[in-house]
């Protein structure tokens, strides 16, 4: 399962749903009302409720693989339970209020209610902070969250893969492999290091 909240760095979400698609995985999307102002404002495509298919092909420039989508404001939905299942769910931007929200137990959207259910069900949660700096308050949590389970995995690229010369697509593909590794799911989003020096 991906959620969008609405923190900038929608480049990274797409990256995990091309990666997820591109490596076979079923998807169950929930985008936030947030997010889809972010996606307008980033890409210039909105991201509207009854056109999502399109829409979600826009944003990732190539059509989706095996996706359902989810509207945030359905607290009904298949993923408000425990009994729906899913392997793993990640947030990605993880906004600090998405991640209050989530460290809580808000659920005051689908988002949220899916991550906390994942939680309280010891799946594979990763959320994904793009927030800097960062007030004690979302620190704390942060560590709530790391307490309960879930993998903090701030959007921090590595330049080690791609050099000198790094593409921001690069930077955000790095990102977006770490989150593939953190969920179990296999890619070739970067370089691995290997403890050799890079010659070129």
């Amino acid at each position: 399962m991906v959620g969008v909240s609405g923190a900038s760095g929608t480049p990274y979400a797409a990256a995990v749903l091309r990666a997820l698609f591109e490596a076979g995985e079923s998807v169950d999307l929930i985008v936030s009302r947030a997010a889809r102002l972010t996606i307008l404002d980033e890409t210039g495509m909105s991201f509207r409720d009854g056109h999502w298919q399109d829409d979600l092909a826009a944003w990732l420039g190539t059509p989706p693989g095996d996706v359902r989508y989810w509207p945030a404001g359905d607290l009904a939905a298949g993923p408000s339970s425990g009994s729906y299942p899913v392997r793993g769910l990640v947030v990605v931007p993880a906004s600090t209020a998405a991640c209050a929200g989530i460290a809580i137990g808000l659920s005051k959207d689908l988002l949220q209610r899916a991550a906390e259910v994942s939680l309280k069900e010891r799946r594979r949660v990763v959320v994904v902070p793009r927030e800097t700096p960062v007030t004690r308050s979302h620190l704390e949590h942060l560590i709530t969250l790391h307490d309960a389970g879930a993998v903090v995995l701030p959007a921090s690229p590595g330049f080690y893969g791609a050099g000198a010369g790094a593409s921001a697509q690069q930077l955000v593909d790095f990102v977006a492999g770490k989150v593939l590794d953190a969920l179990g799911v296999p890619h070739t989003l970067f370089r691995r290091w290997t403890g050799e020096l890079n010659a070129n």
